[in-house]
């Protein structure tokens, strides 16, 4: 029987085991942790019974997913579940940008011409969504499924964040695309900037940003049960430092960064490869905070309280300068802040009137400094009386989530930078973004396309180009 050992059981190394497993392979997982999951871990992290999310946390691309979708988790414990609105963006004017699962309704509460403008943009992104999913959830090169939706899609995706929000002349719209454009973790000025705002948003649309009932661990832990109902294995707490230790299986899928692979695979990895993955970059970091809050979060916008997601960074203009500066290097005074309230869609988190809430700032590559405060200063900024409502926090900063999770390379969770060229190219420059050079050993991680994100499409696609390698045997 043809075996297969996967490095990583972050969901891409899952996904990867199940579509090996799938055709008949033998899969063994191992997971250097204690606890299966990379970024989808959840737990508690403030007082007891209350569940917050070690990073990933909410699943536009996870639901949309073509191979998430057709695995039927449901069956094996996972359910998605919604709170009243997507998205919020608040403004200093009391007013927000808010992100309805309906388009017509996100544009209604626009200005006129900035909703016309939204459902012209966003309209056809959202209904031609799920015949985009296999081209923009996969390789560069590849024979397109859907090549007109792809080809309008590009179009937009190419501009720089700015040039596609000078469509919008009010605040609220310009800054709600700018918040779901600054998760690319990077400069939004250059090309390629529109490209991670236009999808979250259009996918926002189509699908949602859900949470796992439970948590993100639920999403894993759900692959995980499939996997070993197709006859694969997960071993935790087993750490991987050579492929020597692998006892010479056919294959090799390592959902790793290509740093890790390099020490991993050491001379056997071909020296333009190696040259390549020692080259690759990481992008800006993570700097986390999670809360538990009494009565949870008195925003001053009322759109925000019914809000999952909250971006917090105040214009549009202020976003870029904010992804700029961190992006550089530089930590701005007021960093753009994710807050996650998972618990308005799942209320199995919280304990009474204790809530958890989940908030990062985006902060410069292996930032050393301690941003708890401009973190406090910007939910404080939108919601005046929040401080008084905490009663525990738990912090990590960049170098804990490195160590927390060796993937997130300098606090560096979207698993590289998400410049133009490797948004485009990465690893490296090749046909086949999976393979390293060595027969049957592939990459799977974020590093490969499409990149980061709870959709296991990067899994899929190696595992796809490691079976395609068993054919040609």
């Amino acid at each position: 029987m043809t075996t297969a050992v996967v490095v990583g059981s972050g969901p891409n190394g899952l996904a990867a085991a199940i579509r090996l497993a799938q055709e008949g392979v033998r899969v063994r997982v191992l997971e250097a942790r204690e606890t299966i999951g990379g970024g989808t871990r959840s737990g508690e992290r403030t007082l007891p019974g209350l569940i917050h999310d070690d990073c990933s946390a909410f699943h536009p691309t996870g639901v949309a997913s073509p191979f998430l979708r057709s695995l039927g988790l449901e069956e094996y414990g996972l359910r998605w579940l919604r709170a009243g609105a997507e998205l919020a963006h608040p403004l200093d004017s009391g007013a927000a940008g808010v992100l309805w699962r309906d388009v017509d309704r996100t544009a209604a509460q626009l200005p006129p011409a900035d909703g016309r403008t939204w459902r012209r943009v966003f309209g056809r992104l959202a209904s031609n969504f799920d015949r985009l999913a296999d081209d923009v959830l996969g390789p560069l090169l590849h024979v397109p499924a859907a090549p007109l939706a792809l080809a309008e899609f590009g179009a937009q995706a190419v501009l720089p964040a700015p040039w596609t929000a000078r469509q919008w002349s009010g605040e609220q719209a310009r800054a709600l695309f700018g918040g779901a454009a600054a998760h690319a973790f990077g400069s939004l000025g250059g090309p390629f900037g529109s490209a991670i705002g236009l999808m979250l948003v259009a996918v926002g649309h189509a699908h949602g940003w859900p949470v796992a009932q439970g948590g993100s661990q639920a999403v894993t832990t759900a692959m995980a049960r499939l996997l070993q109902r197709l006859g694969g294995t997960v071993e935790t707490g087993v750490e991987v430092l050579h492929l020597d230790q692998l006892d010479r299986p056919d294959l090799v899928l390592l959902d790793t960064g290509p740093h890790a692979a390099v020490r991993i695979l050491g001379d056997r990895l071909p020296p333009r490869t190696a040259r390549a993955y020692r080259r690759y970059r990481y992008g800006p970091a993570a700097f986390k905070v999670d809360l538990a809050v009494e009565g949870g979060i008195p925003w001053t916008n009322e759109h925000c309280r019914a809000a999952g997601t909250v971006h917090l960074g105040g214009t549009f203009e202020e976003v870029v300068a904010a992804e700029e500066a961190t992006s550089r290097g530089r930590m701005p005074r007021r960093p753009f802040v994710l807050v996650g309230q998972q618990y308005l869609a799942d209320p199995s988190r919280s304990a009474g009137d204790l809530h958890p809430v989940y908030a990062y700032a985006h902060v410069p590559h292996g930032y050393r400094g301690d941003a708890t405060e401009p973190v406090l200063d910007q939910i404080e900024r939108f919601a005046p009386g929040f401080r008084p409502r905490i009663r525990a926090r738990y912090v990590r900063t960049a170098a804990r989530l490195h160590s927390d999770n060796p993937n997130h390379v300098g606090g560096d969770i979207t698993g590289g930078a998400n410049t133009a060229r490797q948004l485009l190219l990465r690893p490296r420059p090749t046909r086949d973004p999976y393979a390293t050079g060595i027969p049957g050993v592939y990459l799977c991680s974020a590093a490969t396309p499409p990149g980061a994100g709870v959709h296991g499409m990067a899994g899929f696609h190696a595992a796809q180009s490691a079976l395609r390698h068993l054919a040609r045997r």
